[in-house]
C-alpha cells in the first residue's frame, strides 16, 4: 500500500473518513489495556483445551512451523518479529505464560501459508473460493491447525481473520492485527508505524481503528470492494 489515506465516501462505514491520529509518543500506559484484557482472559483461557499446549503450538512459540507451512525466509523473519511483538504485549498486559506461549504461536503460524498460491488454497479448501486472494491464507491455516487437533479457539479465530479483521476478535486476535501491521520491518510510513507500536498495548482500540481505517482508504482508492467482514470490524471499533 502506497500514498496518503484518501477521505472514503463510503456511508456503511461508520466515521470511515476520520485520517490516521498522530504519532504516539513515548510508552502509553497499561493499566487499561490490562482491565480491558482482563475481562475477555477467562472465557479465552476456558476455550482452549486444558493442560499442556498442542505440539505444534507448542512448537510454534519456540519458532518451529509445522511441516505444511509454505513461507519462505523473508516470510518467516516477519513472523518472528511479530511473535516478538505479542510476546511484548502480552507481558505488558499480565498475561499468563500459557496463554503468552499461545500469543507467540499466532505470530510464528498467521503467516504460515501467506506463500502458497490461493488458486491452490481455494482448491484444497473449496469455500476459500469466497474470499479475496489475499486473505485465504489465514483461514486455511486455522483449518490445517483445527484438523492436526488445536482446539484454541482465540487462537485459531486470531490467525482465521488476521487480514480481514473480525468484530469478534479477543484480545490476543486485536493484537495480532495490529502486530502484522506495525511490525518493525515494515518499510512503508516507518515513523507512523513506531508511534502506533509505542501505543500498544495500552490504547489498543485507537491503533486498530487508524490500522483498518487506513486499509480501507487504500482498497476505496484502488476501487477495490470491502469485504462484508471488514465492514462489521470498522463499525464495531467506531460504534462504542
Amino acid at each position: 500500500m502506497s500514498g496518503s489515506p484518501a477521505r472514503p465516501a463510503n456511508s456503511v462505514l461508520h466515521g470511515a473518513g476520520a485520517p490516521p491520529g498522530a504519532e504516539g509518543k513515548g510508552r502509553a500506559r497499561v493499566q487499561p489495556a490490562r482491565a480491558a484484557y482482563a475481562q475477555g482472559r477467562a472465557r479465552a483461557e476456558a476455550a482452549a483445551l486444558l493442560g499442556d499446549p498442542h505440539p505444534i503450538v507448542a512448537a510454534a512459540a519456540q519458532g518451529d512451523l509445522p511441516p505444511w507451512a509454505e513461507a519462505g525466509p523473508e516470510r518467516r523473519r516477519h513472523m518472528a518479529r511479530v511473535a516478538s511483538l505479542l510476546d511484548a504485549w502480552a507481558g505488558d498486559l499480565g498475561v499468563s505464560e500459557p496463554r503468552r506461549a499461545a500469543w507467540r504461536a499466532a505470530g510464528h503460524l498467521h503467516d504460515a501459508l501467506r506463500d502458497a498460491r490461493p488458486s491452490e488454497l481455494a482448491r484444497r479448501f473449496p469455500k476459500l473460493r469466497r474470499l479475496p486472494g489475499r486473505a485465504r491464507h489465514g483461514p486455511a491455516a486455522a483449518a490445517l491447525l483445527r484438523r492436526a487437533g488445536v482446539r484454541d479457539r482465540e487462537l485459531l479465530h486470531a490467525i482465521r481473520w488476521h487480514t480481514l479483521g473480525s468484530r469478534n476478535f479477543g484480545p490476543l486476535g486485536k493484537a495480532l492485527y495490529a502486530a502484522d501491521f506495525v511490525e518493525p520491518g515494515r518499510a512503508e510510513r516507518r515513523r507512523w508505524r513506531a508511534g502506533l507500536r509505542a501505543r500498544m498495548p495500552g490504547r489498543t482500540g485507537q491503533v486498530l481503528t487508524e490500522i483498518a481505517a487506513y486499509r480501507i482508504h487504500y482498497l476505496l482508492r484502488m476501487e477495490r470492494p470491502l469485504h462484508p467482514r471488514t465492514v462489521r470490524f470498522w463499525n464495531s471499533l467506531v460504534d462504542r
